[in-house]
């Protein structure tokens, strides 16, 4: 019996971080827990400290590490708190993997850590590849260190290409379930509310890709994360409205001939699939039952009504420290919608706004992306609607 693979989740109180855990679980004869963090959700990472027994726990927000340390004092578990803690600790020998699953540029500086000391990554931040691709894959590539997609679309192309490395892809489609506004006009979304925005269809995530998803920004993010996965060219990655989520994403090789990856919308699965390559693990999964679905259906997403998606592919073509642009000028965008602070349309005019205002750079090095960052933000917090 193989040794059991050590598991760091950076995030370990959000979705796919709980999702995660489930699947550890489930799995405990090959996985371990040896660092579980998270930002301000300090009741759940002691529940899950006090289960799972990692080596150490790191609260971000570091006014919570008095009641993580008096609550694990006993339960020898390491207790650290702060960005740093965080960047750092996914440096442990110990750690064979590290799961990014911090939502937004959080997951940029402790991926490029983990990286840095060779981990193998399993990436649930898409962000990170958004904001600083070029960087990451080629300190991934000098680093010898794997870089496991967790999103369900990118865990579908990448399961589609087991097998294929060798043969050229002529393009992918990535899969869209077009959100809960779907077919809705730009008259209908004038008024919309979060509440609206946050009632997903067919999967169950945080709010913030929640509402990317209902403006299709996710998708244009994971436009940006495909090109540097899987090392494509604009012109050979398509997007396609699919609303029932079956079909996850779609590879088409050079002779014509297409993969598909298919099942029930449940993360759990490329978590696994992540955590567990090259192997597929048991599961107990729903399966999924064709004659439940007897109609799948396509249509092309509506680039005119959310505009998100036309700038992401903007920002793609254009380069450079744009698309770090794209993705802070969103968070921002974001967060004020979900403050009431703007309208779901306007979200589309702040992050356009920005992609204007902020300084371009056509070569950016790492300190260029914290700068770019930085300036995003306050010309996106400047902006009135």
């Amino acid at each position: 019996m193989s040794e059991k693979k050590h598991i760091a989740i950076l995030g370990s109180t959000g979705s796919i971080g709980t999702q995660a855990l489930e699947v550890i679980e489930a799995n405990s004869d090959q996985f371990v827990v040896e660092v579980l963090t998270a930002m301000n959700s300090a009741n759940l990472l002691i529940e899950q400290a006090q289960k799972f027994k990692p080596n150490v726990v790191v609260i971000g927000n570091e006014a919570l590490y008095d009641q993580l340390f008096n609550a694990l004092d006993s339960h020898d578990i390491k207790v650290y708190a702060g960005a740093d803690a965080l960047a750092s600790v996914v440096e442990m020998d110990s750690i064979d993997m590290v799961l990014t699953a911090l939502v937004g540029y959080a997951g940029l500086k402790p991926t490029i850590k983990a990286i840095e000391s060779g981990k193998h990554i399993a990436l649930a931040n898409k962000e990170t590849l958004v904001v600083a691709g070029e960087l990451i894959t080629h300190l991934a590539k000098e680093k010898g260190v794997n870089i496991y997609p967790v999103d369900s679309e990118h865990s579908a192309i990448f399961q589609c290409l087991v097998g294929e490395f060798h043969n050229p892809i002529e393009k992918i489609i990535l899969t869209a379930s077009g959100g809960p506004f779907r077919g809705k006009t730009r008259a209908d979304l004038a008024n919309a509310k979060k509440e609206q925005a946050l009632k997903h269809p067919n999967w169950d995530m945080g709010a913030k890709i929640t509402i990317d998803s209902a403006s299709l920004m996710n998708k244009g993010l994971e436009v940006i994360e495909a090109k540097w996965l899987f090392g494509l060219s604009m012109d050979q990655i398509e997007v396609i409205v699919h609303p029932q989520s079956i079909i996850h994403s779609i590879v088409q090789f050079e002779d014509g001939s297409m993969k598909a990856q298919m099942g029930l919308p449940d993360m759990k699965l490329p978590i696994q699939y992540a955590l567990g390559y090259p192997n597929r693990l048991k599961s107990n999964f729903p399966r999924f039952n064709f004659l439940d679905y007897p109609s799948l259906t396509f249509e092309q997403p509506d680039t005119e009504t959310f505009r998100n998606l036309a700038l992401s592919f903007e920002a793609m073509r254009k380069g450079g420290n744009m698309p770090c642009i794209l993705n802070a000028a969103n968070e921002i965008a974001v967060s004020k919608f979900l403050k009431d602070e703007v309208g779901f349309l306007e979200m589309s005019d702040l992050v356009e706004h920005c992609m204007k205002k902020t300084s371009f750079i056509q070569k950016p090095t790492y300190e260029d992306y914290v700068l770019t960052d930085t300036e995003t933000r306050e010309i996106a917090n400047a902006y009135n609607i």
